[in-house]
């Protein structure tokens, strides 16, 4: 009689470690899925912001570091919109409706915001561009909408938007066409607020007296021209701790336009109040789209500037 044939393959072990070690490597698995959607939960709205900034998608705007497109005879209507949220206890409004600006021209508008409470709120700001195609073609240069900003019970403060339209758009054959766009900014209660710029920047300069003064004309450079330059480090405008006695279109590391690089113009207290009066009217070609009017503010912005180089003297920065 034949006897049964054992079977010689290996035998599961009979202790259940097996059947735990596909648990584990289930439930790892599980967590590491778990976790991954909770990262992109996390930074969801990141993620999806810098893709809107990258496409232009939904008429988010694009944001730059400077302007070095042409300006084209070509013109657009930019309106403004403003709004606020129900639970934030602002006034906010553009202080012009709109404005006709060149293509590839910067352009410079201010925005008033004024915290209607008793206590100090932050504040941060949504925008888009209407048409949403168009909003691959318009350029933030600066704007208050890149920070968490803070105002004061009571405070009002008039905030800049330094923008230009990419003459690009002419070539879209989707946009090339329009001559009207709308910017709309609506703000909310911040949900960080731990950080916030202060909008007390952005507050207007003490009162002029009749003799040239530093410190006021600090207050103004801050109020003015810090939106695009700073005194140590090239931002959207060149530096300018070190301007008096400077050669014009030449500060280090920065490209100038054509226009400054070509001009005979070393920068002095008559050059510079020139130039603050009115640029374009000072050298042809000029992109600076901001002019000082008041002759009291160019004298103090210069004082300002000049006494943080005191060695340099009226003589040394004439040619």
């Amino acid at each position: 009689m034949d006897r049964p044939r054992q079977d010689s393959r290996p035998q599961a072990p009979r202790n259940g470690a097996g059947r735990r070690r596909r648990h584990l490597i289930a439930v790892l698995g599980s967590l590491a899925l778990v976790g991954a959607a909770s990262v992109l939960t996390a930074y969801s709205a990141t993620l999806y912001r810098i893709f809107c900034e990258a496409t232009g998608y939904l008429g988010t705007t694009q944001r730059v570091d400077s302007d070095r497109s042409e300006t084209r005879p070509e013109t657009m209507v930019v309106r403004f919109d403003t709004s606020i949220a129900p639970d934030l206890p602002w006034r906010f409004e553009p202080e012009q409706p709109q404005v006709t600006v060149h293509l590839g021209e910067q352009t410079l508008v201010y925005f008033r915001a004024t915290n209607l409470s008793k206590e100090p709120v932050v504040g941060h700001a949504s925008f888009n561009v209407q048409p949403d195609a168009v909003g691959r073609y318009f350029n933030k240069i600066q704007c208050f909408c890149f920070t968490e900003e803070r105002l004061a019970p009571g405070q009002t403060a008039e905030m800049p938007v330094l923008f230009y339209v990419d003459p690009a758009i002419l070539q879209d054959p989707d946009v090339g066409k329009i001559t009207n766009l709308t910017l709309s900014y609506t703000f909310f209660k911040s949900v960080r607020p731990d950080g916030a710029s202060d909008l007390s920047r952005y507050q207007e300069a003490s009162a002029a007296t009749d003799e040239p003064s530093a410190g006021r004309g600090r207050e103004l450079f801050a109020v003015r021209c810090a939106v695009c330059h700073d005194l140590e480090r090239n931002n959207a405008g060149p530096m300018l701790g070190s301007v008096v006695g400077r050669k014009a279109g030449k500060p280090p590391g920065y490209a100038s336009s054509l226009a400054l690089t070509e001009a005979d113009v070393v920068w002095s207290p008559d050059s510079l109040d020139k130039w603050l009066q009115g640029p374009k009217g000072f050298i042809a070609g000029a992109r600076m789209p901001v002019s000082v009017p008041d002759a009291k503010d160019r004298r103090d912005v210069i004082a300002y500037l000049e006494s943080l180089h005191p060695h340099v003297t009226t003589e040394a920065a004439t040619p």
